[in-house]
Formats: C-alpha cells, structure tokens, sequence
C-alpha cells in the first residue's frame, strides 16, 4: 500500500463532525452529526475543576505520559465499581487525548501489517479507517439489528470462524455506534469464550456505557471471564457528561499494551493536555439524580423521533437501547442516501451522517445524534420525512 493509498483510505469528507450545515437567512441550522453540549450541558464542576488545575501552574500542565497519578488513582477507583473488575491505576490505565485518540493509540500499538482484524459492520466509522490506515485486513462481522421486532445479534460464528484462521484483533463498540444496539450478557461471554479459546485480542468502546435505557441491562466484557491480558476497554466523559470538548479519555488493559500506547502517546502529543486531565474528578461525582434525569430526557426524545421515522412506509428504525444515536434506514428514493445526506446540508440546513460510512454494505442508512434539542430536532427531522415523502411518492 502506497503513502497515498493509505491517506485515500481515511476519506474524511463524510466523517462526523466535517460537514458543516449550510446557514440560510432565517433558519436554523441543525448538525446531527454530534451532540448539542448546550441542550444537554455539563454537571456542574467541570470548569471549576479545569480552572482549579490552571491556578495551580506548572504542577498541573504537565503530567507524566498516563496521566497525573493522583487522577489515575481516583479514576481506577471509579472503574473499578462502574465495571466489575479491578484497574491497576499504575500498570492497566491511562488518560487518553479523548477516546477516539485512546482507539488509535490502542490500534496502533496492536495492528501490524496485514493483520486480519475482524470489525463489527455497522460501527464506529473510525474502526475500519485506522485498521486500513495501519495495513490490517479488515474481516467483516454482521451486526443484524434491522428486525424490530427480535433481539439485535452479532454473528458469533463469523467471529469464530475469523479466530479460528488466524484473526487476531477483534474491534467493537458497545453500546454500538451508530445503531444503539447493547449486546446481550450471552453475546458479551460467547465472545469472552471464543477469545479465550483462539488467543484473540479484543477492544471493545464503551464510550456510551453509561447511557442506557430502561429495559436494558449492560455487561462489562473486562468482568465476563476474559483474560485481561486479552482485552482492552476505552471509555470517557465525553458524550453521556457532555465534556467532549475537553478531549479526555481512559484506557484500561494489560500493562504490555499501554506500555506501547505511552511510547506512541509520547511522540504524538506527549499527554492528554495537562489541566483538562482535571474534568476527570467531576466523572461519575454527578449531583444525585443528574444521570437518571439525562437518560429519561433523551429517552423522550428518541422516542418522538423514532415515532417520526416510522411515520413514512418504507423507513426502518431500531429504537435505540444505549446512547444517542439513531440509524434508520431509508426507502429507495431515485437518490443514492449519500446523495440525499447532501440535499439536506445544503437545501435545508440540516446534517446527518452516511450510513456507508459505518459499513459499505449500509449505504441506504443515515445517522442521527440525536442528543439535541428537543423541539429543534423534532422539527429537523418533521422535515427530513417530508423529504423523504417528497422523493418517494
């Protein structure tokens, strides 16, 4: 793979967050393709914890390559309970530049080339592009979540078959990114079972862990059984705490991994920046009730937009079970979906994300944060069923 191949690979015209909605006199424009920090802000604290850090000076600007060790402690603590197993704070954890720096830190201390790395399809759009970046060969594991009306699966067998020919990473989200699919505790241990047997590494994102719906039950993969020199978990602050700004994440895995994630973390950006680290004390410390309030708010708000959805014949939407997003699937419109993603920026200031930029086999698919405010994302998305009804009558 040429130096130019490798860049072609990342095509990041269509990548979250890139395409910046058309203003238009009078309008409002309204970008899904991240969440609004201003309809859903921060618990209080954060930026006081932020500035207590750049009061204190130089002490708090640089840390060592993880982290500051007392922020290391207290955050292997919070782990520890929030996930079922125990976090070595010295060896097994490190404060990441953000989750997405936290997954290339972690890909490129795993992935050498030609590697055969099995990705869940649909998931996090960054999962295939740094894989092929680093010249692993993508295996691809289905993710069926499209009938409604029976429990998301992800194909078991597929992930053994890849184990079993030598596939040596597998990478995954969950809740998954960009369907809100939570693996089921049997689905989390098959894989354990299949990692266990095969010698197969895991990453698994828990960037959304935290925002899970009634009726939903989460299972850790670092507390089902799993060899913790065979897994590595990633999470952070950033989207369920709104903190996303700050760029701050964690790692956890065996001590081999982060050791090569530090080495890279130190040639290219030495540290998670040295005063944002301090977000960190404000994570899992919400006021009493401040979580249950934010999960029953984007509940009300999935539900007015998956109602929306299932509004227009044609359109299929899975309710989301964990995290922000929505991932339905379109009819066919005389328009390619990608196509029409671009009709919406430009004629209607509106942005959601490509599905084929989760999968090349989900192109009909758009993708919605919906973490948004309420009644302006009602309102964006009354209008993309218009459009939709307009291109299919």
């Amino acid at each position: 793979m040429t130096v130019n191949d490798r860049f072609a690979a990342l095509g990041i015209d269509n990548a979250p967050g890139q395409q910046a909605p058309v203003q238009k006199t009078g309008e409002r424009v309204m970008d899904f393709s991240h969440g609004d920090v201003d309809a859903f802000p921060p618990a209080s604290g954060a930026i006081e914890a932020v500035n207590e850090a750049y009061l204190a000076g130089s002490g708090r600007a640089y840390s060592p390559y993880r982290g500051h060790g007392d922020l290391l402690n207290e955050v292997a603590d919070k782990l520890a309970g929030f996930t079922g197993a125990p976090v070595d704070p010295a060896n097994g954890l490190m404060i990441t530049p953000g989750t997405q720096g936290g997954l290339f830190l972690a890909l490129s201390a795993i992935v050498e080339p030609g590697d055969k790395v099995a990705i869940v399809e649909p998931d996090y759009f960054a999962n295939r592009k740094i894989i092929a970046f680093l010249g692993g060969r993508i295996v691809p594991v289905a993710l069926d979540y499209e009938d409604v009306s029976a429990p998301a699966t992800v194909d078991v067998e597929r992930i053994e078959d890849a184990a079993r020919s030598g596939t040596k990473l597998l990478v995954f989200s969950n809740p998954n990114n960009p369907t809100g699919v939570v693996y089921t505790q049997d689905q989390i241990r098959a894989i354990v079972s299949i990692a266990q047997m095969h010698g197969m590494f895991v990453v698994v994102d828990q960037l959304y862990s935290r925002l899970i719906y009634p009726g939903q039950s989460f299972t850790h993969l670092r507390a089902s059984g799993i060899d913790p020199a065979n897994c590595l978990t990633l999470m952070g602050p950033s989207k369920t705490e709104s903190l996303s700004g700050f760029r701050t994440g964690v790692a956890m895995g065996p001590a081999p991994i982060l050791d090569r994630m530090e080495q890279i973390l130190a040639i290219h950006s030495l540290r998670t920046a040295g005063y944002n680290q301090a977000v960190l004390t404000t994570w899992f410390n919400e006021p009493e009730g401040w979580l249950e309030q934010r999960v029953e708010e984007h509940q009300d708000l999935r539900n007015d937009l998956v109602s929306l959805f299932r509004s227009v014949d044609g359109v299929a939407v899975r309710p989301t079970e964990g995290g922000s997003y929505l991932f339905p699937k379109l009819p066919e419109m005389g328009i390619p979906a990608g196509a029409f993603c671009e009709s919406l920026r430009l004629e209607d200031s509106i942005v959601v994300t490509p599905g084929a930029e989760f999968s090349p086999h989900h192109a009909a698919s758009i993708r919605l944060n919906f973490s948004q405010d309420r009644h302006r994302a009602v309102a964006a998305v009354e209008s993309i069923v218009q459009r939709i009804e307009e291109r299919t009558r």
